[in-house]
């Protein structure tokens, strides 16, 4: 069975997550353009997806998989500390880290991912 959840970015074509079978997949989630700071941003990003988590029965330990888009590579240390915030030190998701050029101008840093809930689809 596949669940689309509702978007969190107000564009209908973009779901917040996809469940499908024991899987969601985040779509998305971009951090506070008002915020200044990358660390600000990430935080605003990471409660975003632990909501959507949320939404579909998991937490964020059930991250199996983080893609981390950064504007400026120079951010990445700044960035990589707020992870400890957000997850269990034996419980860091696999992540791929890369540099982009956002559509918004104020967007410093986005996350998509996937996790793993047993039962998230039913």
């Amino acid at each position: 069975m596949i669940k689309r959840m509702p978007t969190n970015c107000g564009d209908k074509t973009c779901p917040s997550c996809v469940i499908a079978g024991d899987f969601i997949f985040l779509a998305h989630h971009a951090g506070g353009n008002n915020e200044k700071g990358v660390e600000e941003q990430m935080k605003s990003c990471l409660e975003s997806m632990k909501k959507t988590l949320e939404s579909a029965g998991a937490k964020m330990n059930d991250m199996v998989q983080i893609n981390l888009h950064l504007r400026f590579i120079e951010d990445f240390d700044k960035a990589r500390k707020v992870f400890n915030e957000y997850f269990d030190e034996e419980n860091f998701p696999a992540r791929m880290t890369t540099t982009t050029d956002f559509m918004d101008k104020g967007c410093l840093c986005m996350l998509d991912g996937t996790a793993y809930k047993p039962g998230a689809g039913k």
